[in-house]
């Protein structure tokens, strides 16, 4: 259904104004937007206009074709690897998202955003009833990680698929997708889907490259076992210990490990020099060593490292009643204005207001998306 000129004429307007007043932006925005679909997806603006990240930026660079395991890179060849420094650490709290659904958000809060090519990263938990159902993207790249139970997730290109536990998937909206991920209907009634998802922002050539998916599952992914058995790594994407991952997952070069350390265990995780890195801790608690200094950091919380520096060292106290798990992240910084209206991420405002005004009209990415409605996605859109 079309939207009424009313409501268009009104979205393009506050787009305008959208990347200085974000809290005005988003009371304004709710009383307009009725319907349930819109009313949903306004739930998840976040607006956002940056310039720089919180490190320094890398030099520009040609991206298409760039290499996740950059060649002859000085830290990963370093003879005498220094450890990063810790920038910042803090707790990721709980808020409600989507339909029904709750995420533990880090990045894309006040606390950490833009942290290029970082956009937003949620550990999500949704229920049988809850979800993300149909809503848009543009200028961004997604990647989803599965702990526990089921996600279905559908586009209106026909693309229709279940990510398991362990698995991934990469989606690349480019010029505009519109698609909708649900708790499997497969899963128990008490059940939740759990896991990750990481929004990356795309080179400014390639925000107008055609949609696509790449799905990775659990037995895909490379494994290394270090420390006489207490430490392991699922290698997603990087290297780690001479072991590397499948290529060509993500247009920016991102690195994702998925780290365990049992009690008495130790890691030296070397990284790309310059690319901006963080961790997140999902179980139990890590002691990161960063030569001068250790802090212990505990679960759901955010720790974002120094740009400076070659490896990430992480340990867990012989005495520790559990194991530690974290999900390490490293990725290419990109030299580009960040202007982001919810799911729409591009790099001037002007390009904000033509994705509005292109996912309104159909048009420029988004024909498909005319009299299209998931299958998966109907419990929630009555």
């Amino acid at each position: 259904m079309r939207l009424p000129i009313s409501i268009l004429i009104t979205i393009i307007a506050i787009a305008i104004t959208a990347v200085y007043q974000q809290e005005l932006l988003l009371q304004y925005m709710r009383p307009i937007l009725r319907s349930k679909t819109l009313n949903a997806l306004s739930k998840t603006l976040s607006l956002t206009s940056s310039t720089k990240s919180l490190s320094a930026m890398a030099p520009n660079s040609t991206f298409v074709g760039l290499p996740v395991i950059p060649p002859e890179d000085p830290s990963l060849n370093a003879k005498n690897p220094k450890p990063r420094g810790i920038q910042a650490v803090f707790l990721a709290r709980e808020q409600a998202e989507g339909a029904g659904a709750t995420v533990r958000r880090s990045i894309g809060t006040p606390k950490l955003r833009n942290f290029t090519p970082f956009l937003m990263l949620d550990h999500f938990n949704v229920g049988i009833g809850a979800g993300f159902p149909d809503h848009p993207h543009r200028g961004q790249e997604t990647i989803t990680y599965l702990l526990s139970g089921a996600v279905d997730h559908e586009d209106f290109a026909g693309n229709r698929g279940v990510i398991n536990p362990g698995d991934l998937q990469f989606m690349t909206a480019g010029r505009g997708i519109v698609h909708a991920e649900m708790p499997s209907d497969k899963m128990a009634e008490e059940e939740s889907a759990i896991g990750m998802q990481l929004w990356v922002d795309l080179p400014k050539d390639l925000k107008n490259c055609e949609p696509r998916y790449r799905d990775l599952r659990a037995s895909e992914i490379p494994q290394v076992t270090l420390d006489e058995g207490k430490v392991h790594v699922k290698v997603i994407s990087g290297r780690s210990h001479g072991v590397d991952s499948l290529q060509e997952l993500a247009y920016t070069p991102v690195w994702l490990l998925d780290v365990t350390v049992q009690p008495g265990g130790r890691i030296a995780q070397s990284l790309p020099a310059g690319f901006n890195t963080f961790a997140y801790i999902l179980e139990g608690a890590v002691t990161w060593d960063t030569g001068a200094t250790s802090q212990e950091v505990q679960q759901y919380h955010n720790t974002v490292f120094e740009q400076t520096g070659d490896q990430v060292i992480a340990s867990v106290p012989a005495d520790a009643k559990q194991a530690a798990r974290f999900i390490l992240v490293a990725g290419l910084p990109l030299d580009q204005p960040i202007v982001q209206y919810g799911p729409f991420v591009l790099t001037e405002a002007s390009q904000v207001r033509k994705a509005m005004m292109d996912y309104s009209t159909f048009t420029n990415g988004f024909e498909r998306a005319e009299n299209w409605r998931s299958e998966i996605g109907k419990v929630m859109m009555h």
